[in-house]
């Protein structure tokens, strides 16, 4: 029984590169000192632990099952783009319309409703933030994926560090340094005895819970949502294959599998809110650092 670092693989033999129970990062082409620090059974030599902080093969860390997701992603929301707006007419195509929809729907619904004005050029980050999320959402419904990126929280981070760079970058650059901070942490008509208290709070609001916030929101949908999935996946196929001389185990085995494809649907649902909802707060970061009101 092969379990990983994260205790969350319950198939035996290899851990998965992919599939709903590849939690664990792996390299796509391990060498063979990884190999030796990382077999199936038993334990790894004493020189791995000497090894670890000093690891001489980069690409066992940076080619690995779920960056090349990342990768993967980046390229498909590239190549959408690309399609779509390829002989563009006055007369759309079906494959214009569906780009000009996503398009104006990112660009007019959140860009200028919440951005308001210059909006225009922040709306190719959105679009960018909205395609590339929602892709690898959906990878954790497709074969032969069957995992959604940002189910992995490091990729969350990355994405929210982005966005906050992004928001706090053009408001210092519209207020200056000072100002900015002042404009967000002082907010009008306050009196002076309670500026002591509210600093502070708005301090913490707004530099240290929005990028947290933003974060988790995101992976904790996307983790719980696969989780769910691989339990019934996982655990049907379990009662389905292990017990076959348990008419009870049997028709729960089926029963799970069944409820899988249920809440497979269900996580269409929520990558594609989930997409939208991270592009939303970020236009409206960036409007809050942008306006004159606090």
């Amino acid at each position: 029984m092969a379990y990983g670092a994260s205790g969350l693989t319950f198939l035996e033999g290899e851990l998965p590169s992919f599939g709903v129970s590849a939690f664990d990062s792996q390299p796509l082409f391990p060498t063979s000192d990884w190999q030796a620090c990382h077999p199936e059974t038993g334990d790894a030599p004493t020189w791995c632990a000497d090894m670890e902080a000093h690891w001489p093969h980069w690409t066992d860390y940076w080619i690995t099952n779920h960056i090349t997701l990342a990768v993967i992603g980046a390229l498909v929301v590239l190549a959408f783009w690309l399609i779509v707006s390829h002989k563009l007419s006055v007369k759309p195509s079906k494959r214009q319309f569906a780009g000009e929809y996503v398009y104006n729907m990112l660009r007019n619904g959140i860009g200028r409703e919440i951005i308001g004005e210059d909006y225009h050029k922040y709306v190719p980050w959105l679009v960018a933030l909205f395609s590339f999320i929602v892709i690898d959402n959906w990878f954790g419904e497709f074969f032969p994926f069957m995992f959604p990126t940002f189910s992995k929280v490091g990729f969350v981070w990355g994405l929210a560090g982005l966005t906050y760079v992004l928001y706090n970058a053009v408001g210092i650059k519209k207020w200056g340094f000072l100002g900015y901070m002042k404009k967000m942490t002082v907010p009008p008509g306050v009196p002076w005895p309670l500026l002591f208290i509210i600093i502070p709070l708005e301090f913490l609001s707004n530099f240290i819970t929005r990028p947290i916030t933003l974060a988790l929101r995101l992976f904790a949908n996307l983790f719980a949502g696969h989780l769910l999935v691989m339990i019934f996946v996982v655990g049907g196929t379990w009662l389905l294959t292990y017990t076959q001389h348990n008419l009870v185990y049997n028709v729960a085995g089926g029963l799970s599998l069944i409820i899988s494809f249920g809440i497979f649907a269900l996580e269409l649902l929520v990558g594609f809110l989930q997409a939208y909802i991270f592009t939303i707060l970020t236009a409206q970061y960036v409007s809050s650092a942008l306006s004159e009101a606090h």
